[in-house]
């Protein structure tokens, strides 16, 4: 990893619209970060690097799909003709849409594939020979899920396993130059939630969250911590649990 330049180091948030993609953007920004807060919401990335900007950060807002290669390429040549190019990817972009597996989930099975194991592969692919240039840190925003299944979660699950694979792959793949860095947060207040359309998958995550869950910001303070290291060290998986989350 190569000294900062003036100004910070570049870091690219992919759903930076909200909960721990925002969190991370405020973390990195109050440590100096310059920003590309990317995010299918343009209004609330705008929004947000409206206000990190008017506190003093340097933040672009670049509206975006991870699950779309062609905006991923126009994302990676912004943020490279704007910025200089990207010294840390966070992958965070994600969704957890949690069901018994059924033919009645088939549209939303897909789109988790997508977003949460392809996106982050996706995005690493078109920033990848930024972060490669003088090094980089690539952070894969996992889940407690891709230590431990359960009924009702298989499909995401699966995507989170399969992202925990291919980042300590990657890792081999991309050392000493490029860290790889996991964070596998348990229950944290965000709107993941929210989009569950399973009523019974729903009401039991939303009663564990309500009763057992840290903040987001929590979670990006120790994102920060760990892109903040010295060159030699590398945090490569860090699980992070409400004190009382038993599984």
């Amino acid at each position: 990893m190569s000294t900062e330049p003036a100004g910070g180091r570049v870091a690219v948030i992919t759903g930076a619209s909200s909960g721990i993609g925002e969190a991370t953007a405020r973390a990195l920004a109050a440590d100096g970060h310059r920003l590309a807060l990317l995010a299918r919401r343009a209004d609330r990335v705008a929004a947000l690097a409206q206000e990190l900007t008017a506190g003093g950060a340097t933040a672009i807002a670049v509206p975006g799909d991870v699950t779309d290669r062609d905006t991923m390429l126009a994302a990676a040549e912004r943020v490279a003709g704007e910025l200089g190019g990207a010294d840390i990817l966070v992958n965070n972009a994600g969704q957890m849409l949690l069901a018994p597996f059924s033919s009645d989930q088939v549209e939303e099975t897909r789109r988790m594939v997508e977003t949460n194991l392809l996106g982050a592969m996706t995005a690493t692919e078109v920033f990848l020979d930024q972060l490669r240039d003088g090094g980089g840190d690539l952070v894969n925003i996992s889940s407690v899920a891709g230590r431990r299944a359960r009924a009702g979660a298989s499909v995401y699950n699966a995507t989170k396993w399969g992202l925990n694979g291919w980042s300590e792959a990657m890792r081999q793949e991309l050392q000493p130059g490029v860290r790889v860095i996991v964070i596998e947060p348990g229950a944290v207040r965000t709107e993941l939630t929210d989009h569950i359309t399973h009523t019974a998958s729903k009401e039991a995550s939303e009663k564990m969250y309500a009763e057992n869950a840290i903040s987001a910001q929590d979670v990006a303070e120790v994102i920060a911590f760990a892109v903040s290291r010295p060159p030699g060290v590398s945090l490569n998986e860090i699980l992070i649990r409400p004190s009382g989350q038993v599984l």
